[in-house]
């Protein structure tokens, strides 16, 4: 599996951006799949539901199945967060992993910047980050060394990611 990440501070427009690559990368016939590393707590299950209460109860591992889709939830219980690489391994075969996040894990990844939001650019800092994706003007980061893309023409980043990655 091929895998490229996205980089940016919270509001740059990594999720959107994504959504608009996916069909993109899925027109040319590639299966592709996605990492989002979040922060934040969030939870899919609903409270009251079967697989709430069995979680609720104890159960380490719930796998939900139907006739359109399957969800495995695995409840961490104290054990430390996996990284990327075991993340990884846990995922069907596709041609390409999208990432979010995971700013620090060194995969090759775009950076995702609006000037307007006043904001360093992350790259210096980055060495994994191979291009900016940006909706500055033409001039509007100047001694940028990195490819620039155009954050609102998703069909050219999709180019670009297919390309690095070898996919074209």
């Amino acid at each position: 599996m091929k895998v490229f990440g996205f980089a940016g501070w919270s509001g740059s427009g990594k999720t959107t951006l994504i959504e608009q690559l996916l069909p993109c990368i899925a027109r040319r016939g590639l299966k592709v799949s996605v990492i989002k590393h979040t922060h934040h707590a969030f939870d899919v299950d609903k409270p009251g539901k079967d697989s709430w209460r069995h979680r609720e109860a104890g159960a380490s591992e719930i796998l939900l199945v139907s006739d359109q889709r399957w969800v495995l939830m695995h409840e961490l219980r104290g054990d430390p967060e996996p990284d990327l690489a075991a993340q990884l391994a846990i995922m069907s075969p596709c041609d390409l992993v999208l990432v979010e996040g995971f700013k620090s894990v060194q995969i090759p990844k775009i950076e995702i910047h609006r000037p307007a939001h006043g904001r360093p650019l992350l790259h210096p800092d980055n060495p994994a980050i191979v291009a900016v994706a940006t909706d500055a003007p033409p001039d509007g980061l100047p001694g940028l060394a990195l490819p620039r893309l155009d954050l609102n023409d998703p069909a050219a980043v999709a180019e670009f990611i297919l390309r690095h990655q070898g996919l074209l």
